[in-house]
């Protein structure tokens, strides 16, 4: 038999691989055509084998005809015609990302529905390119559909899929509902909504109402979706323009579809909620075009380019489904270009720029709401050269350029301030943040600070967790600062929480550091509260609250190498029973024993220090300590351990090597001042939740921040309890210099002086803009590793006079913490000013006598 085979089959292999591709192409078409037999079964029930089938055959055999005649609609029913019936079936894979926009768009709604007075509300919904109708019957997942919309239009330009969608919904009998089998460029919803505003008396054609119309007509659409439909309709630019005019002025726009791109194309641009995930490499983005193509779908850029031009964004994420080969898709919401609040005060042409800059602005003369009446009297008697927020400059930029405003302007709250996630100051962090909670004890500070409700305070976020401990004395405004903007992100992640969560669910998110439905919750109850950038990032990081394999929140961050390590110890050295033992302790004196006996030989060991915990990389990545606070510390320990001679206690006293000759010996027994003392002083398991939280990796019900405390979250969550709240993400430098002069009362800048170089002249210029910034009698608090810190002189010689609040010395305990070897408050008793204009960045200041 094997001598025929030649002789029976072609031996050109070009023609042996048509005779196999005709084959394969002959036998999918019979199966395919058996599939199409009459049975027994619901034919609008096939099953997935036969789905997949009819799929297959329509996306990559069947010829694509219809081009003439009716051309867009022949080429879509050419397609799904073959495969209407089994098109939800089949996309269910392939079409992610679709339930995520539907939740999205449905939170937006429902926070805004909170808002309104009545119930009696209309609401339309546009569905664009809504195929079958399984978008608004997933929507019933986050609201019920007949109730929340007065009307819902699926407009398609399918007959197949529109016949589909009306069967859907016939045996639903959602009566609010009609399906619109029409171009939707075309579709005007004052075809069918009678009492549509403006809508009496209009031209009803649509070349009349082309050259009648001078401005855009007055759109009604409380929603409008597109669910991987932008990228089927070839004249998009018309259709996306057409919805400008369709969606209201306080609507809201949602988009996920398929797409391709470039982080080169969008380098330059600041309205676009963040470029998170988006880049695709140059691989992907010639694969998947034309991958795609073969069915007219469109990846190219322009289509979400032109989308993002001519709405204002409000969230934005990036995504792949790895299921089918990383196909990347992305889930967009937007409003209209010109926020709402510009179409009700239309009466200065930068009414919108400045009603935005007193709501995030760095200068408090505004609140940041309730201020519409006092704005008209601002924007009359201001000057170009008042300060500026960073937010403002760029909002004069885009305007000028005929570009959305950044998508901080859109967001629900103005709790974050617009910065530039482009620039490598921010970028060098690499997406993640150091601290996951505070090493500051917000008990001292309270005491030691005794806020009030006519305080305006600067506070570094770190974690956030002093930050809402200060929010709980209900200051005037508080401005929050952190250059890395991941520790931004989780103070917003914080906010959201306390504004949308209960208090179960803020306590499994922050008090245990786990919730397996974060993800649900972040989509459909906590993202109308939070900037697109921290969105994409919590999106991104949702394993670390859901992750089943994962510790928690807790365990994240730079700061999880130091309890890592911890936790290998107690593994490795066999005392994990001792640690449980010592969290559970009643006494001190059982704490102390513990302690003393089975744990402190062990972590307290020099072998440790020196060849681990003194490495200045291990220093800096896991605890947060830089080289300057390194050698701060060091030059303590070297004025310490002089006796005939005495040694300096400034790093400006001692060379490098002198300094780091020591460093093993020195951070020893800076572990021994910091952790001695707290168990001398503290329960952990009762009274020290910042210990705890490293040891068991959470928080307990007797044991935590204050801010997790019910009665925290009861005042923290009522409305406008964060409404004088500003997150900077920027230099605390660069935040003070646009302050207005003596708004502030308290400065928080913890151990960040210690970061200068010893005698920097940086110091001496952040000391004079804090002079500048805070009233006389204002106060800045610090905490630091040296019991005399060189910058100390600075403050006094620039108009302030500094007392040492708190020192470890003798084995004293400055606060739970105990990290940091003295505290101190130091008060501002003189006005400093520069002596000319243009030398206000020197440091040669005149003094003004009070």
């Amino acid at each position: 038999m094997a001598s025929l085979i030649p002789s029976v089959l072609p031996r050109d292999p070009h023609n042996q691989i048509f005779l196999a591709g005709g084959t394969i192409v002959l036998l999918v078409g019979v199966i395919f055509a058996l599939t199409l037999r009459p049975s027994k079964h619901d034919e609008e029930n096939p099953s997935a084998f036969a789905s997949f089938l009819r799929f297959f055959y329509a996306s990559f055999l069947k010829p694509h005809t219809g081009d003439a005649g009716n051309g867009q609609q022949d080429a879509l029913e050419s397609f799904y015609k073959a495969q209407a019936g089994v098109y939800d079936v089949t996309r269910k894979t392939l079409l992610r990302g679709r339930e995520d926009m539907l939740g999205l768009v449905a939170a937006q709604l429902v926070n805004k529905a909170a808002k309104e007075r009545t119930h009696d509300t209309k609401r339309i919904w546009v569905d664009i390119g809504g195929g079958t109708g399984w978008n608004i019957e997933a929507m019933s997942e986050f609201v019920s559909v007949p109730d929340f919309f007065s009307s819902v239009y699926l407009v398609d330009f399918s007959p197949s899929l529109c016949e589909v969608a009306r069967k859907r919904f016939t045996r639903l009998g959602w009566k609010n509902v009609k399906v619109v089998c029409q171009d939707a460029r075309t579709f005007r919803l004052e075809d069918h909504e009678g009492d549509i505003q403006g809508a009496v008396g209009r031209p009803r054609s649509p070349t009349a109402s082309y050259f009648a119309e001078q401005n855009d007509t007055v759109g009604g659409a409380d929603l409008i979706t597109l669910s991987y439909s932008l990228s089927m309709i070839p004249d998009f630019y018309s259709v996306i323009d057409s919805l400008t005019k369709l969606l209201s002025p306080s609507g809201t726009i949602g988009v996920v579809d398929f797409y391709v791109q470039s982080i080169v194309d969008l380098s330059f641009r600041n309205y676009t909620g963040g470029a998170l995930n988006r880049h695709v490499h140059w691989f992907g983005r010639l694969f998947w075009r034309a991958w795609f193509d073969v069915d007219r779908v469109g990846l190219e850029a322009g289509r979400r380019d032109y989308l993002e031009y001519r709405f204002g964004t409000v969230l934005s994420a990036d995504s792949r489904n790895y299921l089918l080969g990383s196909i990347p898709y992305y889930v967009w919401l937007g409003c209209p270009k010109k926020p709402e609040s510009a179409i009700h005060t239309p009466s200065h042409p930068n009414e919108i720029v400045e009603r935005l800059d007193a709501a995030v602005t760095e200068s408090p003369y505004l609140s940041p709401i309730y201020h519409s009446q006092s704005l008209s009297r601002s924007v009359e008697r201001s000057t170009f050269s008042e300060l500026r927020s960073k937010a403002f400059d760029a909002a004069i930029i885009n305007l000028s350029a005929n570009l959305p405003l950044p998508s901080f302007f859109y967001q629900n709250h103005h709790w974050r301030i617009y910065y530039d996630d482009q620039l490598k100051k921010h970028t060098q962090f690499k997406k993640e943040y150091i601290y996951a909670f505070t090493w500051e004890d917000t008990r001292v500070d309270h005491r030691l600070l005794k806020l009030n409700s006519d305080d305006v305070v600067l506070a570094i976020t770190s974690a956030g967790d002093n930050i809402l401990s200060y929010a709980l004395s209900s200051p005037a405004k508080i401005h929050a600062v952190d250059l890395n903007p991941n520790q931004n992100h989780l103070l917003e992640l914080k906010v959201a929480a306390f504004t949308a969560l209960p208090y179960a669910d803020f306590w499994k998110m922050f008090g245990e550091g786990k919730h397996p439905n974060f993800r649900s919750l972040l989509i459909s109850r906590l993202s109308p509260h939070m900037s697109s950038r921290a969105y994409q990032f919590w999106l991104n990081h949702a394993h670390v609250f859901t992750s089943s394999g994962g510790r928690g929140l807790y365990e994240t961050g730079g700061s999880r190498h130091a309890i890592r390590i911890i936790r290998l110890l107690a593994t490795g050295l066999g005392f994990r029973s001792q640690i449980k033992s010592l969290i559970e302790a009643k006494t001190l004196n059982e704490q102390r024993e513990i302690w003393v006996k089975k744990i402190r030989p062990l972590i307290m060991s020099r072998l440790l220090s020196y060849f681990v915990v003194s490495s200045e990389k291990f220093l800096w990545a896991a605890l947060g300590v830089p080289h300057n606070q390194l050698a701060m510390l060091e030059a303590d320990h070297l004025a310490s351990e002089s006796v005939s001679t005495p040694a300096s206690s400034s790093p400006l006293g001692h060379t490098e090597k002198e300094l780091s000759s020591n460093r093993g010996a020195a951070v020893w027994e800076y572990m021994v001042q910091t952790l001695d003392p707290v168990i001398e002083s503290s329960l952990i398991g009762e009274d020290n939740p910042y210990y705890l939280v490293c040891l068991q990796g959470c928080y307990s019900q007797r044991c935590h921040p204050d801010y997790l405390k019910p009665k925290s979250h009861q005042k923290l969550s009522r409305a406008g309890a964060f409404d004088g709240l500003r997150i900077h993400t920027d230099e605390i430098n660069e935040v003070v210099n646009r302050l207005a002069p003596g708004t502030l009362t308290v400065a928080v800048v913890m151990d960040s002086m210690d970061w200068f170089d010893p005698g920097a002249e940086e110091a001496a210029r952040q000391i004079s803009k804090l002079n500048r910034a805070l009233k006389l009698g204002g106060r800045v608090m610090l905490r630091s590793a040296a019991l005399t810190p060189w910058y100390i002189a600075t403050f006094e010689s620039l108009g302030f006079q500094a007392k040492r609040v708190g020192a470890r010395i003798g084995g004293a305990c400055i606060d739970r913490v105990n990290m940091y070897a003295s505290c101190w408050v130091i008060t501002k008793i003189e006005n400093i000013v520069p002596r000319t204009p243009s030398r206000e960045n020197s440091v040669d200041f005149e003094k003004l006598e009070i």
